[in-house]
């Protein structure tokens, strides 16, 4: 029996959405990577990219669990000497781009690489409740109801 490989042309690419009001976001960020990655078809192909568009909206609403919204800590360089910076959860959540921890979060799931960078780009984050892909008729994904922990009471 021969091993199925799937082409680029038999592809077929769905449109979902999900809402991450009170949901925890490594959680929601593993469900999202594996959707992004196609991980949860039959017709899998680890070298090809067969995942679903998704669309996440309500990012500036999302719950992180224990003391992780003060403790935990983002940090990138700004090219200069010393010139490493840190900014906490909580100040990115409450600030201008709070769709940002949901970014990271999924990106640190999906490996690294060009089949990772074209992964990412089929992901779309929104802090509020608007987004312009009603076109698209994407489908709504209840993470909250695939598991009790994948929501918190914030």
């Amino acid at each position: 029996m021969k091993t199925y490989s799937a082409k680029a042309s038999e592809i077929q690419k769905k449109w979902i959405l999900i809402d991450a009001e009170g949901l925890v976001v490594g959680r929601l960020a593993a469900i999202v990577a594996n959707r992004l990655r196609g991980k949860h078809k039959a017709s899998f192909t680890p070298h090809v990219d067969d995942g679903d568009n998704v669309i996440i909206i309500n990012a500036d609403k999302v719950v992180l669990t224990g003391r992780k919204l003060d403790q935990k800590k983002y940090y990138w360089h700004t090219g200069h000497i010393g010139g490493i910076k840190e900014r906490t959860a909580r100040k990115i959540i409450e600030g201008r781009f709070p769709e940002r921890v949901v970014e990271k979060a999924v990106e640190r799931m999906i490996p690294r690489g060009p089949l990772g960078r074209q992964q990412m780009k089929n992901l779309r984050v929104y802090g509020g409740a608007e987004h312009p892909h009603e076109a698209q008729q994407p489908e709504t994904l209840d993470v909250a109801a695939l598991h009790k922990r994948n929501a918190r009471s914030a």
